[in-house]
């Protein structure tokens, strides 16, 4: 239980996130550089338990949102790769270059894939109020004040119509409040990911139907994992 609640760094997660089944064997296939050959990626491993963010998420949302959504997703991805001249792309290159095809199927599978990956490492258990250090000097300064960037990012979560995702990134040297559209993601606009809240209705809606707003603020409070917000800004 201990190794399990363990918070896996940017690196980490870059090989949870981007590797085939090489990676998950415990080779280095997939990291930014290495080539992973044309392997099936597989859905990475939660980073805690899944009833370790009750009760703010519930370990029945966990079930569904990461062994039947993002399992999806993935498979989805590998489906489509099969027989093509991208299938031994890392994750992240796939999905930059599927955001210029013309058919969206692949690029709304694999940046699913990959904002799914992301947002579960974006979260641990016992998370969220103030971050501190370079990270929160960096909020002051882009937002005014931490409470700045608080109703910056509440804003585009609650404010998202429809399904999507609202997102801390960095943008050139500058921290900037964002959201997207269904599967779209930052990494398709050259902005740096650093921390997503996932406002599809399976994100929230067994523990909390309509209240959007009250998911948000649970995830601000009590979820938010900043020592990995922090490494992705470096």
């Amino acid at each position: 239980m201990k190794q399990a609640l363990q918070e896996m760094d940017r690196r980490g997660f870059l090989k949870a996130a981007l590797a085939g089944s090489a990676v998950a064997a415990g080779a280095l296939a997939g990291f930014p550089g290495i080539a992973r050959g044309a392997e099936p990626f597989n859905l990475p491993p939660l980073p805690y338990p899944e009833n370790a963010l009750e009760p703010h998420i519930s370990g029945r949302t966990l079930s569904f949102h990461y062994g039947k959504h993002h399992q999806g997703y993935v498979n989805n991805t590998n489906r489509l790769l099969d027989g093509t001249d991208m299938a031994g792309l890392p994750l992240e290159k796939l999905v930059k270059k599927a955001a210029g095809l013309k058919d969206k199927a692949l690029f709304n599978n694999a940046a699913q894939a990959w904002n799914h990956a992301f947002y579960w490492q974006g979260m641990k258990p016992r998370g969220g109020g103030k971050p501190g250090g370079k990270l929160m000097e960096r909020l002051e300064k882009a937002f005014g004040s931490f409470e700045g960037f608080r109703k910056a990012l509440t804003g585009a979560a609650t404010g998202q119509f429809g399904s999507g995702w609202a997102w801390l990134v960095l943008e050139g040297n500058s921290l900037k409040v964002t959201n997207t559209l269904n599967a779209d993601t930052p990494l398709a606009h050259g902005q740096k990911p650093l921390l997503t809240v996932d406002v599809w209705e399976h994100a929230y809606y067994l523990d909390y139907q309509n209240r959007r707003g009250d998911y948000v603020n649970a995830f601000l409070d009590h979820l938010v994992n900043w020592n990995f917000v922090s490494e992705s800004l470096g």
